[in-house]
């Protein structure tokens, strides 16, 4: 075979072909790093563009999340423990989370988890419309905290530690969960529970997981301070309302007296109510507080000046563990205090923080003054609903008055020959006394029958008294000349305070109070003078007549001075009650007392065998025997 040789021109074009490669080669390399160059460039604008439009805050936080958090919490176990793990999550920060319904408006703390600001929506402060709603907890003045003892010997009160906040809705219930941690499934839980048209939320308060961390041989212990704002016009009459009430022992209840400090330390506690007359916040527990330590103090000691809280108060419980854990289902009420619906809450005896009085008293406000008041004021106006009630409690008395009016004309018809028995025996008193009761004992007349229908009217002349300041129903209820029936109608007022003046009067003049004062004068005028004249003076004895004449004057000013400062609802009462009986005791005298005819009837009854009661047979023997030993003492 013959071989081939590579001439010239092969190896000149293979040489060409080479470098031809070789320079698409650098070119394309080249390329490559030019496009690498761009695309970094591009990519590092980009990144430096995204980073100018994320806050500052969030770039932080992702830069240094976990290394921060780990270091906090290394830096606050020193402080706060476990409970380190809480000041680390994003609700450690002062916010709140508000929970409403058409009734009130509850906003709840992050730090504390406690309600710290409760609204009213359906009352206005002070007076109507004047477009400030009534707030029972605002601006710092209450917080609720448990006392937490660690495992470490750490107290942790919790008003200073931050609550984890979740919100969720089951049906038209909101349910708010304040948790505060020590970890993700060991916490201190808040759970909060609003219903529609409720003034009464759920509270319970329960933990978990927190049986080895917390030191729970001893109970914790809860504190609930509250200073009470004053929301009336007056806040001296309002403060004269403001106490804490309490219910214990399984039904029983009571209250913290009015003072500049005063304690009670009840057991087996059911409930607690800091009550601002018209106005409570209350703490109810399914399990009883086994002790409890309850403080009132009084802040108003001028009520020219001290016009923005009338109480302090503090309450100290402790919480019992179980298992190692706290499980205690609670409520809350901020609300007005109405018996209609602090009644309907049944077995909890809330009804009983209104002060309708003890014994016959709160018989008489409850089941007859209350739902009377109610049936009239559901369809009349308030100020009529009043006259009305008083027309109609007037009128159901009248036979009580025509019996004592009729007594009063029978003694002074023998009013002459008491007089007459005076003179005879002045000087043996206890014979004066012995022939005197046979008078009235043959004329058919009991000296005390006057007195009896007074004592028995007395009652409810005092359940007045409990029932119209106790009576939410009349607050802002305007009626004539006065604003709110509530509280006192000013006509003349100053401001100025004038020592012992502005004390016991008061810094206005209320025209429902001097109208019921002079009713009481007329009504006493009618009535005291003839009561003492018919009465023989007994030797030794303060003459009975000159007394009387005085009261005449001295009650009415006692009372003009008492009425001045209640609610003018109260004053409007009594002078219709005074004007009504006045003119019954008229109709009496005109058209059924004949003094001729009760004296003619008197001494018929004279010549009539008379059967010895029981009282004047006693009455008469002990007189028998006081002369007897008198006579003894004698020899």
């Amino acid at each position: 075979m013959e071989e081939k040789k590579l001439d010239k021109n092969t190896i000149i074009g293979f040489g060409l072909i080479f470098l031809i490669v070789v320079w698409i080669m650098y070119n394309s390399t080249q390329t490559a790093k030019k496009e690498q160059a761009i695309k970094e460039k591009i990519t590092r604008d980009s990144i430096q563009k995204a980073k100018s439009t994320i806050p500052q805050q969030v770039l932080i936080t992702a830069k240094d999340s976990t290394v921060t958090d780990s270091v906090k919490i290394q830096k606050l176990a020193g402080v706060l423990g476990s409970f380190a793990y809480s000041a680390t999550l994003p609700s450690a920060k002062d916010g709140f989370t508000t929970i409403q319904n058409d009734l009130i408006s509850l906003k709840i703390a992050n730090k504390g988890g406690y309600i710290a600001e409760a609204k009213l929506l359906k009352f206005d402060k002070y007076k109507k419309n004047s477009g400030e709603l009534v707030s029972l907890i605002s601006k710092n003045n209450a917080d609720l905290s448990i006392a937490l003892k660690t495992a470490d010997n750490r107290i942790l009160n919790t008003k200073d530690l931050f609550f984890e906040p979740t919100l969720t809705k089951v049906g038209d219930n909101q349910i708010l969960s304040m948790k505060l941690k020590a970890g993700e499934n060991e916490f201190l839980e808040y759970k909060y529970v609003l219903k529609p048209n409720e003034y009464m939320l759920d509270f319970d308060v329960r933990s978990q997981g927190l049986n080895k961390i917390l030191n729970t041989s001893k109970p914790a212990e809860l504190e609930w301070n509250l200073k009470a704002y004053n929301t009336e016009k007056s806040v001296s009459y309002e403060n004269r309302y403001a106490e804490i009430h309490y219910g214990y022992e399984n039904g029983k209840d009571n209250y913290v007296g009015q003072g500049t400090d005063k304690e009670e330390t009840p057991e087996k506690v059911s409930f607690i109510a800091y009550r601002q007359h018209f106005f409570t916040s209350i703490l109810l527990t399914d399990k009883p507080f086994e002790t409890s330590k309850l403080n009132s103090a009084s802040l108003v000691k001028n009520a020219t000046i001290d016009t923005v809280f009338t109480k302090q108060y503090k309450t100290n419980v402790p919480l019992a563990f179980n298992n190692g854990e706290l499980d205690y289902k609670m409520n809350w009420y901020y609300g007005p205090t109405d018996y209609k619906i602090l009644s309907k809450y049944e077995g909890k005896n809330l009804d009983r923080i209104i002060q309708f009085g003890w014994g016959i008293f709160g018989w008489i406000n409850r089941f007859i003054f209350f739902p009377l008041f109610g049936f009239l004021s559901s369809f009349i106006p308030y100020g009529i609903a009043i006259i009305i009630f008083t027309i109609i409690i007037k009128l159901a008395m009248s036979p009580i008055t025509f019996k004592s009016f009729l007594s009063q004309a029978k003694m002074k018809v023998l009013r002459p020959e008491i007089a007459e028995l005076g003179e005879k025996y002045k000087k043996d008193p206890m014979k004066k006394q012995q022939e005197t009761m046979k008078v009235y004992n043959s004329a058919g007349v009991n000296p005390m029958a006057g007195c009896i229908p007074a004592l028995i009217q007395l009652p409810f002349m005092y359940a007045s008294f409990q029932f119209f300041p106790s009576s939410i129903a009349l607050r802002q209820k305007s009626f004539l000349w006065a604003e709110d029936l509530s509280s006192f109608d000013a006509i003349v007022s100053w401001k100025q305070n004038i020592p012992f003046l502005s004390t016991i009067y008061g810094n206005h003049i209320s025209l429902f109070a001097i109208m019921a004062a002079i009713a009481i004068f007329f009504y006493m005028k009618m009535t005291s003078g003839d009561n003492a004249m018919a009465q023989p003076q007994q030797e030794g004895m303060p003459d009975m007549t000159k007394i009387m004449k005085m009261m005449i004057y001295i009650s009415p000013l006692m009372m003009l001075i008492f009425f001045n400062q209640y609610g003018s609802g109260l004053s409007l009462y009594n002078f219709m009650s005074n004007l009504i009986t006045i003119g019954i005791m008229l109709v009496i005298k005109k058209y059924f007392i004949d003094s001729e005819k009760i004296h003619a009837k008197i001494q018929m009854n004279k010549t009539k065998p008379k059967v010895e009661g029981k009282f004047q047979k006693k009455l008469r023997e002990v007189m028998e025997q006081a002369e007897e030993q008198k006579k003894l003492g004698k020899k």
